[in-house]
């Protein structure tokens, strides 16, 4: 009995611990970036942040995400402006926001009084 409650314990703990490692990176286990990515525009590149944001928000407000279309626009624009070199080529590759770049996002929500995600 007691090596049955070891093992429930051991499988909890896993369980709780996947989402908590799965937070350290911000793509998605199985993600594969678009491969466009490496030839679009920085504009096209700023429209598929926009409507990320707004498919992602649209689901943290129980809204839509042509009401979040506009606050989206704001978030892309301002993100995109500061966006060094490096990060966009990090962007282009991964199809995420790395590190020094996610500092940069988070000023983004807060600045266009959108919700962060969790």
């Amino acid at each position: 009995m007691r090596h049955f409650r070891s093992t429930i314990a051991l499988v909890l703990a896993a369980a709780l611990a996947g989402p908590a490692l799965a937070s350290g990176s911000s793509a998605p286990f199985g993600y594969t970036p678009d491969p466009a990515l490496q030839s679009a525009s920085l504009v096209d590149l700023q429209s598929r942040v926009r409507d990320s944001c707004a498919s992602t928000q649209a689901k943290i407000q129980s809204s839509t995400p042509v009401a979040m279309a506009r606050p989206c626009g704001c978030y892309a624009t301002r993100v995109m402006k500061t966006l060094d070199a490096s990060e966009v080529a990090a962007y282009r590759q991964t199809g995420v926001f790395n590190e020094g770049a996610r500092g940069k996002a988070l000023a983004a929500i807060d600045g266009c009084k959108l919700k962060r995600p969790v």
